[in-house]
Order: structure tokens, then C-alpha cells, then sequence
């Protein structure tokens, strides 16, 4: 990695993660020669993080086509989503329905991250640099607490949640049978268990994201009474219970930034060569993981963003304010309604009022029964296209 001062580039991507790398690759695809900063070294050799993420239809295409989804062990096919209330309610969804390979694919982070960056070190059309450069478009893909962003002037609008997540891995008495489970709990808590290691696998990647008291008490309990604790929840659904990792943990938060493209500062405004910025990822907004939509979001910004900057007319600069703007629409009438839908569904499963469990638990086991509006969301979460009509 080295800073580069005698070449040019089409774009400058600031922040070198998952979407950051995504997005380079697409653009490298399309001939444009991309400066990828990487202000911190790679973490691609991380072998002890515990994230995994629920990938689903759209995103895998994404990373197929640039030849970077990962090995099958470290991408486990979700045949079923079960989802549990706080008194019965539940809801369940199922690939078979959809005429689908899988609901989605839980894949480990250290696996995706590794295969993005070989990828990106053997693209000629990236090069890694360790600090900014000048560029006709400038994309932010720096993450929920993006430096740049506030460099910019970009107000981000937080509702913050009072609770955090906590991830971790576990190993199980009983196979996972390829089900993502999840439980909304009385005291307001959300439990989730992930499959990982292949169709047979007995082991699961853990998101509980829990009121915000809490997190003390259970970040430093012993792992057995942590493991006996999300047993517990889980209804012993799959047997006895062991902690596999560490305990990784972040605070919960919806966000949206204000603008999504402008100006680079400095930059004569009124000229027609301007450079300009535009935000991708967690750095333009996050969701509450209870679906596990956030990278999904993210990598369809970057699929977006490659996608109208090739098909811009020759003339025109990939940093023409026209084509941000398109952008920025296309992807903030996508993210409202998922956003909303979270935000909804955590403001109403945090209160422990009696009545307020009833009503929906209630709304839970109608949803199940509802037929074409339940496949039209399983569908959504999917990244599927609606069915073609007969």
C-alpha cells in the first residue's frame, strides 16, 4: 500500500471495507481507474472477529460477479427463518416457497473480507493508498462514524435505540438443520442465531441485541452461565449450548445522513469540472440488525452507484452532480420503507406493556396466515424480483 501522487483516478473510495472493496471492483469492471484508501491497513487477516452476516439473493450476485463470494463453508445456505414472539406468536419463512436456492447465506466475515481484498490487490484498475486523492468523484464508504462525512458538513440524523448488540459464536448439542432462528423476549431483548459451517453444522453466530442496562452484567458473566443464559432464550431449541468466542459488542442506532452528495470543500462550486463526493454504506445511514438487512443495503448502494455511473453518456464526468443526485433518490426511496419497517418493529417489541404483547403476538400469528403479503416480504428480504405473472 503506498500513496500515489503520479497517477490519476477516475474515483477516490475512503474506506476499504466491504462495500468500499465491492464498489471498487464494479467500478474497476466498467475501465475506471479507482484510488482505494485503506487509512488503517487491512483487516482481512482478522481471524478472531465473530461477525457473520445474512447475505441475501441480490448481494450474493453482486459478489459473484466480481468473483469474490466466498468458499462454501463460509457461506451457509438459510433454508428457513423462524421467527418468535414474546407469547406465542411466531412466523415462519421458508426457500421452498420462493422456488429459491436459499432464504439467504450466512457468511463469515474474515472469509469475504480476504477474498475482497486478494481480489482488489490483483486488480490493475485499483490501487490501495493510504491517504486521500484528488479525483472527479470522492465515495465515502468509512462506516457509521465516517471522518469524512463530518469533514463535509453532513448532518447524521440518530434515533439512538438504548440497546447494544452483542455478538458471539457458539457451539451446539444439535445440528442448526440450516435454520435461522429468532426470538423477541419479554424483558425487550432480540436473540439471534445464525447457521455457519456448512449444511451440517453445529455451530451459530450470535447477534442479542439487549436493553441497554444490561450489557455490563452479561459482557462480564462467566461463559458458561452466558451460554445457559442464551440457552434459555432459545427455548433449548438446539440442545445444550457452549461459547465458542469472544463476546464483541456495539450500541444500536438508526441513522440517516442528510445529504447523500455535494461538493468537495475547497472546490470552485460553479465550476463545471468540480470534484464531488457522494456517501455509500453505513456512512449515508444504518438499520437495526433484527433482519439483517445492513450490508445488504450497503452493497446494493455500491451495485446502484456502479450501475448509473456506466451507464452515463461518454461526456459526461462520473462526478456529475445529475448522476449523484439519481442516486441518492433511487437508493433513499429503497432504504424508507425497510427503515421504517425496522424502526417499527424494535419500537414495538422494546415495550413490556401486557396489552402491547398481546397485540402483537396477535399481529405476528395473522401475518403468518396472510398469505400474498407475507411472500411479498420474505421476497423483499430476499433482494428476489417479483414472480413474473402467468
Amino acid at each position: 500500500m503506498a500513496q500515489s501522487f503520479d497517477r490519476s483516478f477516475d474515483v477516490c473510495i475512503r474506506g476499504a471495507g466491504i462495500v468500499g472493496r465491492t464498489l471498487a471492483l464494479l467500478l474497476a469492471r466498467e475501465r475506471l481507474s479507482v484510488a482505494l484508501v485503506d487509512s488503517a491497513g487491512s483487516r482481512a487477516s482478522s481471524h478472531s472477529d465473530v461477525r457473520a452476516y445474512a447475505m441475501n439473493v441480490a448481494s450474493r450476485e453482486v459478489l459473484q460477479s466480481v468473483r469474490c463470494w466466498p468458499e462454501a463453508e463460509h457461506a451457509t445456505p438459510v433454508l428457513q427463518m423462524q421467527v418468535h414472539g414474546d407469547q406465542g406468536g411466531s412466523v415462519t419463512f421458508d426457500a421452498g416457497r420462493q422456488h429459491a436456492e436459499a432464504m439467504a447465506w450466512i457468511v463469515d466475515v474474515p472469509a469475504l473480507e480476504q477474498r475482497l481484498a486478494d481480489a482488489t490487490r490483483f486488480q490493475s484498475l485499483v490501487e490501495v493508498v493510504s491517504a486521500p486523492v484528488s479525483a472527479p468523484l470522492t465515495v465515502v464508504c468509512e462506516g457509521r462514524a465516517s471522518k469524512s462525512r463530518s469533514e463535509f458538513g453532513v448532518e447524521f440524523d440518530t434515533t439512538a435505540y438504548g440497546q447494544t448488540a452483542i455478538a458471539t459464536r457458539l457451539r451446539s448439542e444439535r445440528p442448526h438443520s440450516q435454520i435461522a432462528r429468532q426470538w423477541f423476549t419479554p424483558d425487550g431483548s432480540i436473540l439471534a442465531f445464525l447457521p455457519l459451517e456448512g449444511p451440517e453444522g453445529n455451530s451459530v453466530a450470535v447477534v442479542w441485541s439487549i436493553p441497554q442496562e444490561q450489557v455490563t452484567q452479561w459482557l462480564a458473566a462467566d461463559d458458561v452461565a452466558f451460554a445457559k443464559k442464551l440457552q434459555a432464550l432459545s427455548e433449548n431449541s438446539l440442545g445444550t449450548l457452549e461459547l465458542a468466542a469472544a463476546r464483541a459488542s456495539w450500541p444500536l442506532q438508526q441513522a440517516q445522513a442528510r445529504r447523500w452528495c455535494g461538493t468537495m470543500p475547497q472546490a470552485d462550486r460553479e465550476s463545471t469540472n468540480a470534484p464531488h463526493w457522494v456517501l455509500a454504506g453505513d456512512a449515508a445511514h444504518t438499520v437495526h440488525p433484527l433482519a439483517g438487512q445492513g450490508l445488504n443495503i450497503g452493497l446494493a448502494d455500491a451495485s446502484a452507484l456502479a450501475r448509473i455511473l456506466s451507464e452515463r453518456p461518454t461526456w459526461r464526468s462520473v462526478g456529475d452532480m445529475r448522476l449523484l443526485r439519481q442516486y441518492e433518490r433511487e437508493r433513499k426511496s429503497a432504504l424508507l420503507p425497510l427503515g421504517t419497517t425496522m424502526d417499527a418493529l424494535q419500537q414495538l417489541f422494546a415495550r413490556q406493556e401486557s396489552p402491547l404483547q398481546a397485540l402483537r403476538n396477535w399481529g405476528m400469528r395473522r401475518f403468518e396466515m396472510s398469505g400474498p403479503v407475507k411472500e411479498w416480504v420474505a421476497r423483499q428480504a430476499m433482494g428476489l424480483q417479483p414472480p413474473a405473472k402467468r
